[in-house]
């Protein structure tokens, strides 16, 4: 009989790497550098995983160096990720399932990434309700974070909360195991914590806890503030006080190792007087936050309010754009199945606080399916739309942005 409770020198059961292989699987990400897939892992999962589960419970598991894999910004930059392997991915995984019980609890209620309960539209509800009281805010950008973070520090601050050892002994492993390039070349990890792992976006919310989220509520309790992982908004009444925050949060977060990114890092006046001059919006999670005029009973009023952000526009676009659907040579139905899913994901996301917010993408998106007709059905102008519209009119719900915008 199998006892998945069974432990050896480090607390850690068969039941924990199984469930934690579960959690994993259902994500079913990309493997390292090893070249293990899934298709390999779900037909020798026994052997696996004991062999993962004897090296964790003995303090003689040992990870492998993470895969670098480039993605392209929204701002034509590129991320680059670091993916370890599917079976560093669940030892992560165990630790992270342990380690969160400890350390959520603790986190301020400002932030709002990669946490339980928590999600990015509560987070841009919560700034544009602070900013009805507060005229200034603080847009900052902290350059190059994941990949700046001081291990020494992180590893201090998480032995002062968790008092496991193995925790940390394998943390360490973690942070130190490496970076395999594109080109098959290897590198030490010096600092940082890879975008791409099970327990990274933990690692760092308790480094940015400690470093930025503590210090504000003990030292500036009064200026409430927004984070989403490293995405964070500061609200202020005035210029001079938002002026002053900028210089605190900077020399804050240089005595954390970490560097305030000089150029994106910027002062918002929303509604207030200044001096100076300054943009009027910010962009936060995908949506811009900006002035709008309002009529309360028989006076107009300047009031905060949500709309899609430029770059979330655009990626819709470029999404569109890269399908080239007047190319299709397929029925009407079948464009509908693969468009349908891209316009729920877009519309559960950017649609979350009113309806209208994507009106002008289901416009765009209603000219590319017109340009299809034009290209397969051999029409053009007046008839092309007749055509698009008897289609509407028979079958209304055959596109799901049809819903809000029709041809």
């Amino acid at each position: 009989m199998i006892d998945y409770y069974a432990t050896k020198s480090q607390p850690i059961t068969r039941l924990m790497v199984w469930q934690a292989y579960k959690r994993v699987q259902s994500n079913r990400g990309s493997g390292g550098i090893d070249g293990m897939d899934w298709d390999y892992l779900e037909e020798h999962t026994g052997k696996e995983l004991y062999k993962l589960w004897n090296r964790l419970s003995s303090g003689s598991y040992y990870p492998q160096a993470v895969k670098r894999v480039g993605i392209p910004k929204k701002d034509g930059g590129t991320r680059y990720l670091g993916v370890p392997t599917l079976l560093d991915r669940i030892a992560q995984e165990v630790v992270r399932t342990h380690l969160e019980r400890i350390l959520d609890p603790i986190f301020s209620a400002h932030s709002y990434g990669y946490r339980k309960g928590k999600s990015a539209h509560q987070a841009v509800e919560a700034s544009m309700k602070n900013c009805i009281n507060h005229d200034f805010v603080i847009d900052l950008d902290i350059k190059g974070y994941f990949d700046t973070i001081d291990h020494g520090l992180l590893l201090k601050g998480l032995t002062y909360y968790c008092k496991d050892k193995w925790v940390a002994l394998y943390v360490r492993r973690w942070l130190e195991a490496g970076v395999i390039t594109e080109d098959g070349m290897y590198q030490d990890s010096i600092t940082g914590t890879p975008q791409g792992g099970v327990i990274s976006p933990l690692l760092s919310n308790l480094f940015l806890h400690i470093a930025f989220d503590k210090w504000m509520e003990k030292n500036h309790g009064e200026k409430p503030f927004e984070r989403y992982a490293d995405d964070v908004v500061v609200h202020c009444k005035t210029e001079r006080q938002a002026r002053y925050m900028r210089w605190q949060i900077e020399s804050r977060l240089s005595s954390c190792k970490l560097e305030m990114h000089p150029k994106k890092t910027k002062i918002v006046n929303l509604r207030g007087r200044s001096d100076r001059k300054y943009p009027r919006s910010y962009d936060f999670l995908g949506f811009k936050i900006k002035p709008h005029i309002i009529q309360c009973r028989d006076k107009a009023r300047l009031m905060p309010g949500v709309f899609i952000s430029q770059k979330s526009k655009q990626s819709a676009f470029k999404k569109f754009r890269e399908l080239n659907l007047h190319k299709w040579r397929k029925p009407i139905t079948e464009i509908a199945k693969v468009l349908n899913p891209i316009v729920r994901g877009l519309s559960n996301y950017y649609q979350k606080f009113w309806d209208g917010m994507l009106s002008h993408v289901w416009h765009q998106l209603n000219c590319r399916i017109l340009k299809w007709v034009k290209w397969e059905k051999g029409l053009y102008g007046k008839a092309a739309k007749r055509w698009l519209r008897l289609r509407y009119k028979h079958n209304p719900g055959l596109f799901l942005h049809w819903r809000w915008v029709h041809p």
